[in-house]
């Protein structure tokens, strides 16, 4: 494995923060990526151990069987489905290509913005400072500019914060005589509580303006295998995304995880479960933090506002790493006031999340900032 060239905990630091992955060749403890990390069990990897020449010097299959695959995994029409090299490469189809004008409340995940060309893309503010969606509001301005695309991200990211059923659907019925498809984007659903009456998966018939899109790393754990997918009941509209992926985006490895997964539906929903263990008991150490604003959380991370007397969030997250060699995620990038006092922290164990807010806390008490 190649050296990086850092000398000190500073440099590190420094590298890693201009990082999009590959952390774990880099010894810290990453509460920055949102992902759960209690599946896939041990043997998922076994059967990719057992089958490995296979995976590796044959090709994969292709679009029309993975929608198959997801299709059995959900119970939805193959037809719905259209399978990503993750979200990511769903959100570059969409953004990128299909859409004339995207609306997207922020903060969110700064991908459907970036992934649109210049002029294309509307940021519209969520209500400050609870962060909540006001959908009237949001269909009102979606209307006004013409928006073809409207996006939400519920839980959000970063604010991780669920948006209710009932409003979505207000939200699509709102759009649907402006031609206007509502993108929900369902990623961390599967660790709200009562995720099954959260999404949006069952309704689809009757919105054909809906079209939910879900990464699968975070909540199945399998950031570097790659796979997202997106389920409409609008075929039209799935296959002009369908038309915008290549023939083999997915690799061996992927494919084989989507063929045995549905044997692993029960430990797959226990890892959830002990996921929102471990966030709520985070939740309520960080609530204990004096001067802190934590968001009650429905992902597997918690947004939180910096206590007035603490350093900025860049200053405390490059603390935190350098003293302590914990990573997570300042806010300064989002489309939000003050966003330099916010930062977002991914739930890890109940041990390491223990570490952290133990950690948290000596790196503010350590620097405050004299208010006058």
């Amino acid at each position: 494995m190649m050296q990086q060239n850092y000398e000190t905990q500073s440099e590190k630091y420094e590298f890693i923060s201009g990082q999009h992955g590959g952390y774990y060749r880099h010894d810290f403890i990453d509460h920055a990526y949102l992902y759960n990390l209690y599946f896939p069990p041990e043997e998922v990897f076994t059967s990719f151990k057992d089958k490995i020449h296979d995976l590796v010097l044959n090709y994969p299959i292709a679009q029309d069987a993975l929608d198959d695959l997801i299709g059995d995994l959900i119970d939805q029409p193959a037809e719905r489905i259209v399978v990503g090299n993750g979200a990511a490469e769903l959100i570059k189809i969409i953004s990128g290509h299909i859409s004339n004008k995207l609306i997207v409340p922020v903060p969110s995940f700064n991908e459907y913005v970036n992934a649109a060309p210049i002029g294309k893309v509307v940021e519209f503010p969520l209500e400050f400072p609870s962060f909540q969606l006001d959908v009237d509001k949001f269909a009102a301005e979606a209307i006004k500019v013409k928006a073809d695309v409207a996006v939400v991200v519920t839980p959000n990211n970063p604010t991780s914060i669920l948006v209710p059923k009932s409003d979505l659907i207000s939200l699509a019925q709102k759009l649907a005589d402006h031609d206007c498809m509502l993108i929900i984007d369902e990623s961390f659903i599967d660790f709200a509580h009562d995720q099954d009456k959260a999404t949006l998966e069952h309704e689809l018939e009757r919105y054909p303006n809906i079209a939910i899109i879900k990464s699968m790393s975070k909540a199945y754990g399998i950031c570097g295998i790659r796979i997202g997918y997106l389920l409409t009941a609008n075929l039209a509209f799935a296959e002009s995304v369908r038309k915008g992926v290549h023939i083999w985006n997915i690799n061996g490895f992927a494919e084989e995880f989507l063929r045995i997964l549905p044997d692993y539906r029960q430990e797959f929903v226990e890892s959830c479960k002990q996921v929102r263990i471990d966030r709520y008991n985070m939740y309520k150490s960080l609530c204990a933090i004096p001067g802190m604003t934590v968001y009650k959380p429905d992902a597997n991370f918690i947004f939180c506002r910096l206590p007035d007397h603490a350093q900025s969030g860049p200053e405390i997250t490059r603390k935190l790493f350098i003293e302590h060699n914990m990573y997570i995620k300042n806010c300064q990038d989002k489309t939000l006031p003050d966003s330099d006092r916010y930062v977002r922290i991914a739930s890890r164990t109940e041990a390491e999340n223990c570490k952290l807010v133990e950690a948290l806390v000596d790196v503010i008490d350590s620097n405050k900032v004299e208010v006058f």
